[in-house]
């Protein structure tokens, strides 16, 4: 079995992959002070709570945290015998190509959605992930990665205006039943909602004229299906496009 984890700023995600279908998914705080027994005992404690039995024998890992890494390759080492394999490392293949400015690195998440979207939909795609940023990746017909944007997150920004404005309180993000605000709250709710709305419409117009082409708009991450309420232009949602995308680049290195 393959364990497939996903550390992004905000929370890591691990999942068990069979061959065929993910046993389960387990969401922790990303910590990088948290060491490998930690996350031995953390994750067998769920795992036994569950019932599920699982041989792990291969790991692989996407990090947007370079801190938490090595305590993962010793977590893999220790309690799996393993050696992870590690996206965005030199040893670590990928399927597509990657077709940016020279000396820039891409954040192995992004690359990770990339071949996720290409395995799954082809090519021509937008991929919108709403994580601690909200990020559009842009993928080529032959699946290259050719570039994107990066936009603040949602919750970021409602931690900012609450942060940076004394009189402002901190709100959840939901669908406000009107435009108008009426109570500051509704007034932030209002803002945050249909102006993420129209930045995730308008960008995506953008790349697609930009591109010259028509583009499939795959949406990943927990907000999604909330802003696609507001209409927001997504073809399809895919909570686990980052898990299935490992699954493609693991089984990709091992084939080679």
């Amino acid at each position: 079995m393959l364990l497939a984890i996903d550390c992004g700023n905000t929370n890591t995600v691990f999942s068990i992959w069979d061959g065929e279908k993910f046993l389960c998914t387990l969401r922790t705080s990303t910590e990088h002070q948290r060491t490998a027994d930690q996350y031995f005992v953390w994750f067998s404690t769920l795992l036994n709570h569950f019932g599920i039995k699982a041989d792990i024998r291969s790991v692989v890992i996407s990090s947007t945290v370079p801190r938490v890494v090595f305590n993962l390759r010793v977590f893999s080492d220790r309690y799996f015998n393993c050696r992870p394999l590690v996206v965005g490392k030199p040893e670590c293949r990928l399927p597509v190509d990657v077709r940016v400015d020279a000396g820039t690195q891409v954040g192995p998440d992004r690359l990770v959605n990339t071949v996720a979207g290409y395995d799954l939909y082809g090519g021509d795609l937008i991929v919108v992930d709403f994580g601690t940023a909200t990020t559009f990746d842009v993928v080529a017909s032959d699946g290259a990665y050719i570039g994107g944007v990066i936009a603040p997150g949602v919750n970021l920004s409602l931690q900012a205006l609450h942060e940076a404005a004394a009189a402002l309180p901190h709100v959840d993000i939901t669908k406000p039943e009107r435009v108008i605000g009426t109570n500051t709250v509704d007034c932030m709710q209002s803002g945050v909602f249909w102006g993420y709305v129209g930045l995730i419409n308008g960008i995506c117009d953008r790349i697609k004229a930009e591109r010259g082409r028509a583009m499939k708009v795959v949406a990943t991450g927990g907000l999604a299906p909330l802003f696609q309420q507001g209409h927001a232009i997504f073809d399809v949602y895919r909570d686990d496009l980052t898990m299935h995308g490992l699954t493609v680049i693991d089984a990709y290195n091992k084939e080679g």
